[in-house]
Protein backbone atom coordinates (compact mmCIF):
# COMPACT_ATOMS: atom_id res chain seq x y z
CA UNK A 1 0.00 0.00 0.00
CA UNK A 2 1.43 3.33 -1.04
CA UNK A 3 1.69 6.07 1.55
CA UNK A 4 1.31 8.77 -1.06
CA UNK A 5 -1.89 10.69 -0.63
CA UNK A 6 -2.96 8.67 2.42
CA UNK A 7 -3.34 9.65 6.07
CA UNK A 8 -0.37 7.51 7.03
CA UNK A 9 2.98 8.87 8.14
CA UNK A 10 5.92 7.18 9.81
CA UNK A 11 8.49 8.10 12.42
CA UNK A 12 12.13 7.13 12.45
CA UNK A 13 13.57 4.40 14.64
CA UNK A 14 14.25 5.50 18.19
CA UNK A 15 15.96 4.33 21.32
CA UNK A 16 14.52 5.13 24.71
CA UNK A 17 15.41 4.38 28.31
CA UNK A 18 12.16 3.17 29.84
CA UNK A 19 10.79 2.51 33.30
CA UNK A 20 12.87 -0.66 33.42
CA UNK A 21 16.63 -0.82 33.91
CA UNK A 22 17.19 -1.65 30.25
CA UNK A 23 17.19 0.48 27.11
CA UNK A 24 15.36 -1.01 24.15
CA UNK A 25 15.64 -0.13 20.49
CA UNK A 26 12.20 0.28 18.97
CA UNK A 27 11.38 -0.05 15.30
CA UNK A 28 9.40 2.20 13.00
CA UNK A 29 6.28 3.88 14.33
CA UNK A 30 3.45 4.38 11.84
CA UNK A 31 0.85 7.06 12.50
CA UNK A 32 -2.65 7.21 11.02
CA UNK A 33 -3.81 10.79 11.15
CA UNK A 34 -7.47 11.56 11.92
CA UNK A 35 -9.54 12.29 8.82
CA UNK A 36 -11.94 14.47 10.80
CA UNK A 37 -11.87 16.42 14.06
CA UNK A 38 -9.19 15.00 16.33
CA UNK A 39 -10.87 13.79 19.53
CA UNK A 40 -8.85 10.76 20.61
CA UNK A 41 -5.43 9.15 20.19
CA UNK A 42 -4.93 5.41 20.51
CA UNK A 43 -1.62 3.56 20.64
CA UNK A 44 -2.14 0.16 19.01
CA UNK A 45 0.28 -2.68 19.83
CA UNK A 46 0.86 -5.56 17.42
CA UNK A 47 1.35 -9.23 18.29
CA UNK A 48 4.52 -11.28 18.73
CA UNK A 49 6.76 -11.22 15.64
CA UNK A 50 4.68 -8.56 13.86
CA UNK A 51 5.24 -4.84 13.26
CA UNK A 52 3.20 -1.66 13.51
CA UNK A 53 2.73 -1.08 9.80
CA UNK A 54 0.53 -4.14 9.30
CA UNK A 55 -2.03 -2.88 11.77
CA UNK A 56 -1.83 0.72 10.61
CA UNK A 57 -3.26 -0.24 7.22
CA UNK A 58 -6.20 -1.99 8.92
CA UNK A 59 -6.85 0.87 11.34
CA UNK A 60 -6.73 3.46 8.56
CA UNK A 61 -9.68 1.73 6.88
CA UNK A 62 -11.95 1.88 9.94
CA UNK A 63 -14.82 4.41 9.99
CA UNK A 64 -13.35 6.32 12.93
CA UNK A 65 -12.39 9.76 11.54
CA UNK A 66 -11.83 11.31 14.98
CA UNK A 67 -9.05 8.95 16.05
CA UNK A 68 -5.32 9.31 15.58
CA UNK A 69 -3.68 5.88 15.64
CA UNK A 70 -0.06 5.42 16.72
CA UNK A 71 1.31 2.02 15.70
CA UNK A 72 4.81 1.40 17.09
CA UNK A 73 7.00 -1.62 16.37
CA UNK A 74 8.31 -3.60 19.32
CA UNK A 75 12.05 -4.09 19.96
CA UNK A 76 13.69 -7.19 18.58
CA UNK A 77 14.79 -9.29 21.55
CA UNK A 78 15.49 -12.93 22.43
CA UNK A 79 12.20 -14.70 23.11
CA UNK A 80 12.25 -17.70 25.45
CA UNK A 81 9.19 -19.21 23.76
CA UNK A 82 11.27 -19.39 20.56
CA UNK A 83 14.29 -20.94 22.29
CA UNK A 84 16.00 -17.56 22.58
CA UNK A 85 15.63 -16.73 18.89
CA UNK A 86 15.14 -12.95 18.44
CA UNK A 87 11.77 -11.57 17.43
CA UNK A 88 9.82 -8.34 17.77
CA UNK A 89 8.21 -8.63 21.19
CA UNK A 90 6.81 -6.22 23.77
CA UNK A 91 8.13 -8.46 26.56
CA UNK A 92 9.66 -11.89 26.94
CA UNK A 93 7.40 -14.90 27.17
CA UNK A 94 8.30 -18.48 28.00
CA UNK A 95 4.94 -20.14 27.43
CA UNK A 96 1.32 -19.27 26.80
CA UNK A 97 -0.31 -20.83 29.84
CA UNK A 98 -2.08 -19.82 33.02
CA UNK A 99 1.07 -20.61 35.01
CA UNK A 100 3.54 -18.86 32.73
CA UNK A 101 5.98 -16.46 34.37
CA UNK A 102 5.31 -12.78 33.68
CA UNK A 103 8.18 -10.64 32.40
CA UNK A 104 7.25 -7.70 34.60
CA UNK A 105 10.33 -5.67 33.65
CA UNK A 106 9.50 -6.02 29.97
CA UNK A 107 5.85 -5.20 30.58
CA UNK A 108 6.83 -2.07 32.53
CA UNK A 109 9.22 -1.04 29.75
CA UNK A 110 6.48 -1.28 27.15
CA UNK A 111 3.99 0.58 29.34
CA UNK A 112 6.52 3.38 29.80
CA UNK A 113 7.25 3.54 26.06
CA UNK A 114 3.56 3.70 25.20
CA UNK A 115 3.11 6.44 27.80
CA UNK A 116 5.92 8.42 26.17
CA UNK A 117 4.16 8.16 22.79
CA UNK A 118 1.03 9.70 24.31
CA UNK A 119 2.86 12.38 26.33
CA UNK A 120 2.82 15.04 23.59
CA UNK A 121 -0.88 14.75 22.72
CA UNK A 122 -3.00 17.89 23.34
CA UNK A 123 -4.63 18.05 26.79
CA UNK A 124 -8.18 17.94 25.42
CA UNK A 125 -7.58 14.66 23.54
CA UNK A 126 -8.77 11.39 25.06
CA UNK A 127 -6.03 8.77 25.32
CA UNK A 128 -6.40 5.02 24.89
CA UNK A 129 -4.36 1.88 24.28
CA UNK A 130 -5.26 -1.25 22.36
CA UNK A 131 -3.59 -4.28 20.89
CA UNK A 132 -3.71 -7.77 19.50
CA UNK A 133 -2.46 -10.94 21.25
CA UNK A 134 0.78 -9.97 23.06
CA UNK A 135 -0.13 -6.35 22.31
CA UNK A 136 -3.46 -6.87 24.07
CA UNK A 137 -1.61 -8.23 27.11
CA UNK A 138 0.68 -5.18 27.13
CA UNK A 139 -2.36 -2.89 26.85
CA UNK A 140 -3.99 -4.51 29.87
CA UNK A 141 -0.76 -4.12 31.82
CA UNK A 142 -0.89 -0.39 31.07
CA UNK A 143 -4.47 -0.37 32.35
CA UNK A 144 -3.39 -1.84 35.69
CA UNK A 145 -0.47 0.62 35.90
CA UNK A 146 -2.94 3.48 35.36
CA UNK A 147 -5.25 2.21 38.08
CA UNK A 148 -2.39 1.65 40.55
CA UNK A 149 -0.84 5.00 39.65
CA UNK A 150 2.55 3.37 39.19
CA UNK A 151 4.50 0.73 37.32
CA UNK A 152 5.29 -2.59 38.96
CA UNK A 153 8.74 -1.22 39.86
CA UNK A 154 7.18 1.61 41.87
CA UNK A 155 7.78 4.51 39.49
CA UNK A 156 4.82 6.83 38.90
CA UNK A 157 2.57 6.16 35.89
CA UNK A 158 1.85 9.53 34.21
CA UNK A 159 -0.88 8.91 31.60
CA UNK A 160 -4.61 9.43 32.06
CA UNK A 161 -6.33 6.66 30.10
CA UNK A 162 -9.89 6.77 28.76
CA UNK A 163 -10.23 3.28 27.24
CA UNK A 164 -8.49 -0.07 26.66
CA UNK A 165 -9.08 -2.59 23.85
CA UNK A 166 -7.63 -6.10 23.77
CA UNK A 167 -8.11 -8.59 20.94
CA UNK A 168 -7.13 -12.27 21.37
CA UNK A 169 -4.98 -11.57 24.40
CA UNK A 170 -4.67 -12.20 28.13
CA UNK A 171 -4.25 -10.40 31.43
CA UNK A 172 -0.66 -10.43 32.77
CA UNK A 173 -0.01 -10.57 36.53
CA UNK A 174 -3.63 -11.58 37.10
CA UNK A 175 -2.93 -13.40 40.37
CA UNK A 176 -1.79 -10.22 42.15
CA UNK A 177 -4.31 -7.78 40.68
CA UNK A 178 -7.00 -7.63 43.39
CA UNK A 179 -4.68 -7.13 46.40
CA UNK A 180 -2.89 -4.29 44.61
CA UNK A 181 -6.13 -2.46 43.84
CA UNK A 182 -7.41 -2.91 47.39
CA UNK A 183 -4.25 -1.37 48.80
CA UNK A 184 -4.04 1.79 46.68
CA UNK A 185 -5.98 5.01 47.26
CA UNK A 186 -8.33 5.94 44.37
CA UNK A 187 -7.51 2.69 42.55
CA UNK A 188 -11.00 1.30 43.03
CA UNK A 189 -12.69 4.37 41.53
CA UNK A 190 -10.28 4.42 38.57
CA UNK A 191 -10.85 0.71 37.94
CA UNK A 192 -14.60 1.13 38.13
CA UNK A 193 -14.64 3.95 35.58
CA UNK A 194 -12.10 2.70 32.99
CA UNK A 195 -13.87 1.19 29.93
CA UNK A 196 -12.24 -2.05 28.72
CA UNK A 197 -13.26 -4.11 25.69
CA UNK A 198 -11.93 -7.64 25.22
CA UNK A 199 -12.64 -9.78 22.15
CA UNK A 200 -11.67 -13.41 21.55
CA UNK A 201 -12.29 -16.11 19.00
CA UNK A 202 -13.61 -19.43 20.27
CA UNK A 203 -11.36 -21.30 17.80
CA UNK A 204 -8.14 -19.51 18.78
CA UNK A 205 -5.39 -22.17 18.86
CA UNK A 206 -2.58 -19.74 19.79
CA UNK A 207 -4.04 -17.90 22.78
CA UNK A 208 -6.91 -20.17 23.86
CA UNK A 209 -10.37 -18.68 24.26
CA UNK A 210 -10.39 -19.45 27.98
CA UNK A 211 -7.60 -16.89 28.48
CA UNK A 212 -9.80 -14.08 27.18
CA UNK A 213 -12.82 -15.29 29.13
CA UNK A 214 -10.89 -15.67 32.40
CA UNK A 215 -9.17 -12.31 31.88
CA UNK A 216 -12.52 -10.53 31.65
CA UNK A 217 -13.80 -12.37 34.73
CA UNK A 218 -10.66 -11.49 36.69
CA UNK A 219 -10.92 -7.81 35.75
CA UNK A 220 -14.55 -7.67 36.84
CA UNK A 221 -13.85 -9.47 40.12
CA UNK A 222 -10.98 -7.05 40.81
CA UNK A 223 -13.30 -4.04 40.51
CA UNK A 224 -13.18 -3.11 36.81
CA UNK A 225 -16.90 -2.47 36.37
CA UNK A 226 -17.01 -1.35 32.73
CA UNK A 227 -15.72 -4.48 30.98
CA UNK A 228 -17.20 -5.67 27.69
CA UNK A 229 -16.32 -9.18 26.51
CA UNK A 230 -17.19 -10.32 22.99
CA UNK A 231 -16.69 -13.87 21.74
CA UNK A 232 -16.76 -15.07 18.13
CA UNK A 233 -17.59 -18.60 17.04
CA UNK A 234 -15.19 -20.01 14.46
CA UNK A 235 -12.66 -17.19 14.85
CA UNK A 236 -9.03 -18.26 15.22
CA UNK A 237 -6.03 -16.11 16.11
CA UNK A 238 -6.88 -13.23 13.81
CA UNK A 239 -9.57 -10.61 13.38
CA UNK A 240 -12.67 -10.32 11.21
CA UNK A 241 -15.08 -7.55 10.11
CA UNK A 242 -17.70 -8.35 12.76
CA UNK A 243 -15.09 -7.87 15.47
CA UNK A 244 -13.72 -4.59 14.10
CA UNK A 245 -17.30 -3.32 13.63
CA UNK A 246 -18.00 -4.01 17.30
CA UNK A 247 -14.79 -2.26 18.33
CA UNK A 248 -15.68 0.79 16.22
CA UNK A 249 -19.14 1.08 17.79
CA UNK A 250 -17.73 0.61 21.28
CA UNK A 251 -14.99 3.22 20.83
CA UNK A 252 -17.45 5.71 19.35
CA UNK A 253 -19.67 5.36 22.42
CA UNK A 254 -17.03 5.17 25.14
CA UNK A 255 -14.87 8.00 23.76
CA UNK A 256 -17.82 10.19 22.78
CA UNK A 257 -16.75 10.53 19.15
CA UNK A 258 -18.92 12.64 16.86
CA UNK A 259 -17.93 10.85 13.64
CA UNK A 260 -17.14 14.05 11.73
Amino acid sequence: MSLAGSSLSSAVNCKIVTASKKAFSYGRTDVVKPKGKHQATIVWLHGLGDEGYGWSTILESLPLPNIKWICPTAPERPVTLFGGFPSTAWFDISEISENGKDDVEGLDATAAYVSSLLATEPPDIKLAIGGFSMGAAASLHSATCFVHGKYHNGKSYPTNLSAIVGLSGWLPCASTLSPKIEGVENAASLAASLPIMLCHGKSDNVVPYKFGDKSSQKLISAGFCDVTFKSYSGLGHHTLPEETDNVCKWLTTKLGLDGK
